[in-house]
């Protein structure tokens, strides 16, 4: 008895019911689930278009019914808690195209603002090197620093 045979039968109260082609396919289909369609098309005597529509119809049930996201899936993708890939404060404003959009969006001050330039052009510019740009970001980190500590004795 061949795979075919075999996934045709299935046993009922009455004895053996055989299954439709429609219901041979998806049972194969659920049992193998890594299998190509061509192999499945070959396995149940059936056409590719039509083991592939088929399964095509198949796929949005079985990832609602049995691949429901956890809550720590779902607090990832809404940016709540990182993946370690990405967060959402790594996201970009839709409406941002130059950095000074997004110094704005993320309410920088002077400081960080200045340390975000300098390390974004960092030895790209003309009129500075990368040791310039350095001891820049150093001179505005400081400049941060001391008004932190100012602030925090206040």
């Amino acid at each position: 008895m061949n795979i075919l045979d075999k996934i045709l039968e299935i046993l009922s109260d009455d004895g053996v019911q055989t299954m439709n082609k429609r219901d041979t396919i998806l049972e194969y289909y659920r049992s193998n689930p890594e299998a190509s369609i061509k192999n499945i098309a070959a396995k149940t005597n059936a056409s590719y278009g039509y083991v592939r529509n088929l399964i095509a119809l198949e796929k949005p049930k079985a990832l609602i019914k049995y691949q429901l996201p956890s809550l720590d899936d779902l607090l990832v993708q809404e940016g709540y808690i990182s993946d370690g890939s990405t967060a959402a404060y790594y996201q970009l404003p839709f409406d941002a195209t130059e950095l000074q959009h997004l110094i704005s969006h993320k309410d920088m001050n002077a400081q960080i603002g200045e340390i975000f330039r300098s390390a974004y052009r960092y030895g790209e510019s003309s009129h500075s090197t990368q040791l310039r740009d350095a001891k820049k970001i150093r001179f505005y980190i400081d400049a941060e620093i001391q008004r932190l500590e100012r602030k925090k004795s206040i």
